[in-house]
């Protein structure tokens, strides 16, 4: 079969590049900007790109255009593709009918978390010899690469909740049919896509709904939203992680992040000593251990695979050190998870400065929806660097409580100079967002490094 991928260079549908040219299909793709590493990884995997979305590329005559969401009415050849009466579907419901058919889904939901939950599951089952295949919205160190079939009858993938497509407004998850489902946390998000947390838990519900009686959800005991999820209806097993005192059943931590033992109920199970940081990465570990346990890994088998987990690529990874000033990459964009990034680099490294550099550049955040969370998203920081380019709200006046700890930058240039005007030996810069930031990782080790 030859598949056309239309958004090819997103992980979502550069892992599902990857996937199908594993499965022997024939593919090709093309995006507005065809952009690393996904560009690099498919080139690698001997896939042609075009760049941009001409009409033209009908001529390629594939099977199927596989449509992705960052595709719109309007855009030239979903016209000529819709006009032509040509076969189309979406990312998600490909991956459901060629993939996912006939094996056991184990799916990673929740606002935050995805991407290092997913990764530490299928990095566990393939501890546990089980060889699984996944789908990642990242790069987990261990593998190297976002997505593989796999030898095993499971499939480990990142359940994201945005919608599917322009003509499928469903949640991508809801196409999955997982048979063990982690629903992390649930908070509001996507602004750009759903009214309220209300129309999230709706979607998390269809999710529940897919579920069978002989499969599992395991669920943060913390978070209010999710127990609202479960009680419109649930017909599977419920196992729940993270419960802030003892309760019969239910996974928690008992220790420091980076060494804790693993609890259910009263009864020690499982220790974990490993090398990551934040009481956010002990709750994923939790949903972790509880998800390989429903197919057949043993809490002490999973805790053993945790020990030898690398992270995730962009997951607080130091990108260098320059003058005695290091600097770390993050994925975090939501305020929840800037804060609880910014927690677990001060918990690393106590009393030292933290210089907080971030963009909001989410759809969610650039709407201005959560502005005004920002000041207690950075409130661990000692000095907070943000990117106002294109966005529509003032945020110069969202970050006025902070007073002189937080500066205002239009240009990336810019806020480089500013960070190492202000750096001195011993900080330690935190860079922030879902996008390459303009490269501002090596423009600052290079500009720390000429000052040194």
């Amino acid at each position: 079969m030859h598949i056309h991928i239309l958004g090819i260079c997103g992980t979502f549908m550069g892992g599902i590049a990857a996937l199908a040219r594993e499965a022997g299909h024939t593919v090709t793709g093309c995006d507005a900007n065809v952009y690393p590493p996904m560009s690099d990884q498919l080139r690698a995997l001997g896939i042609d790109l075009i760049e941009g979305f001409g009409a033209e590329q009908m001529a390629l005559k594939p099977d199927v255009f596989v449509v992705g969401n960052v595709v719109t009415r309007g855009n030239p050849l979903m016209e000529a593709i819709l006009d032509a009466g040509a076969a189309y579907t979406s990312g998600p419901q490909w991956l459901a009918e060629n993939v996912l058919q006939g094996r056991h889904v184990l799916a990673v939901a929740g606002t935050h978390g995805k991407t290092t939950t997913t990764s530490m599951l299928a990095w566990v089952l393939e501890y546990a010899g089980l060889q699984p295949g996944f789908l990642v919205g990242g790069v987990p160190q261990n593998f190297g690469i976002s997505a593989r079939l796999g030898g095993g009858r499971y499939f480990v993938i990142e359940a994201d909740e945005y919608d599917t497509a322009f003509f499928d407004k469903r949640s991508k998850f809801v196409h999955y049919r997982p048979r063990t489902a982690v629903l992390n946390n649930l908070e509001f998000d996507h602004a750009d896509i759903f009214a309220d947390l209300a129309a999230i838990e709706t979607q998390f519900h269809h999710l529940v709904r897919t579920v069978p009686a002989s499969g599992r959800l395991v669920v943060n005991a913390r978070e209010e939203s999710l127990q609202r999820v479960l009680a419109r209806g649930c017909w599977s097993e419920v196992v729940r992680f993270g419960p802030m005192k003892e309760e019969p059943g239910a996974l928690r931590a008992r220790g420091e992040p980076h060494a804790f033992d693993v609890l259910r109920g009263a009864m020690k199970v499982a220790r974990v000593d490993w090398a990551l940081l934040g009481e956010h990465n002990q709750l994923n570990a939790l949903a972790t251990i509880a998800a390989a346990e429903h197919v057949g890994v043993a809490p002490e088998v999973a805790a053993a695979g945790l020990a030898t987990f690398q992270n995730v690529k962009r997951r607080l990874e130091k990108r260098g050190e320059a003058g005695g000033v290091t600097v770390y990459d993050d994925f975090a964009h939501h305020p929840t998870a800037i804060r609880t990034t910014v927690n677990g680099l001060r918990r690393k490294v106590g009393a030292a400065r933290i210089l907080a550099a971030f963009e909001p550049r989410s759809n969610t955040m650039k709407l201005g929806t959560m502005k005004a969370q920002l000041p207690w998203a950075l409130e661990e920081a000692d000095l907070s660097f943000c990117h106002s380019g294109n966005l529509g709200w003032d945020a110069a006046e969202a970050l006025a409580p902070m007073g002189d700890q937080a500066v205002v930058l239009d240009s990336i240039d810019k806020m480089v100079a500013a960070i190492v005007k202000a750096a001195r030996p011993g900080d330690q810069v935190l860079c922030m967002s879902n996008g390459g930031f303009g490269g501002i990782h090596a423009k600052l080790l290079a500009a720390l490094a000429a000052k040194a």
